[in-house]
């Protein structure tokens, strides 16, 4: 079982982000006005898969904790931390939202397609298990992953997040296997240490930036006495 965000694939900065929301509305911003909506917009954690807001606003604190639950909130608070962050163009606050969820702002680690593929070709069945609150299917097709993958479970398709045993409880059984012959590969300790309530062996990676992690899921095939 593995986590999607920091772990196989890990999200744009926040600078390419901006950039492409602003391309697609045909907005401009000058040079100083970009590099300050960028760090605004990352201390306040408004980029989905980014950084955790550095100061929540206590009228988003429940929303923030549920946002992966359902499509509406996920977009709701991301939204709202996005007007924290001063965007009040509704235009591209939308568009901003959109372009977190296109492959194109998704880069796989380098050793993730090797990592998947080598796991099935051994006879290894695969789940994506994931605090999400959209599809990320077309990101895995995108990036030719989805083949390799045998199971999805994501949290605001079962109404149930990390770590929350539910959700791993239905990726094992998604992939009939005892959760105890599983191994759940994940960089959020709490989240995906859920794992290790139902019996799950656990491995933790650093979400480091892709170019920075190059073999970082590769211990897995120890893990798992594969070759």
């Amino acid at each position: 079982m593995f986590d999607f965000s920091g772990t196989l694939l890990r999200i744009e900065s926040v600078a390419h982000w901006l950039d492409a929301a602003l391309a697609a509305t045909g907005r401009r911003l000058a040079g100083e006005e970009f590099a300050r909506t960028v760090e605004r917009l990352d201390f306040h954690g408004a980029m989905p898969g980014g950084s955790n807001p550095h100061r929540l606003p206590g009228r988003l604190a429940r929303l923030w904790a549920e946002r992966d639950l359902d499509a509406e909130r996920h977009r709701t608070v991301y939204t709202a931390l996005m007007r924290e962050a001063g965007v009040t163009d509704t235009a591209l606050a939308t568009a901003l939202y959109e372009r977190h969820m296109s492959p194109a702002a998704w880069h796989p680690y380098p050793d993730a397609a090797r990592t998947l593929g080598e796991l099935s070709r051994g006879g290894v069945v695969v789940a994506v298990v994931s605090n999400v609150g959209w599809d990320l299917r077309p990101v895995f097709r995108a990036h030719g992953l989805d083949e390799w993958v045998d199971v999805y479970a994501l949290s605001y398709e079962l109404g149930v997040q990390k770590p929350d045993p539910g959700i791993f409880r239905f990726a094992c059984e998604g992939l009939g296997l005892d959760p105890a012959e599983t191994l759940m590969v994940g960089d959020d300790r709490r989240a995906d240490g859920g794992a290790q309530a139902l019996g799950a062996r656990v491995h933790f990676v650093d979400p480091l930036p892709v170019d920075r992690r190059p073999n970082g899921l590769l211990p897995v095939f120890g893990l798992l006495g594969a070759t």
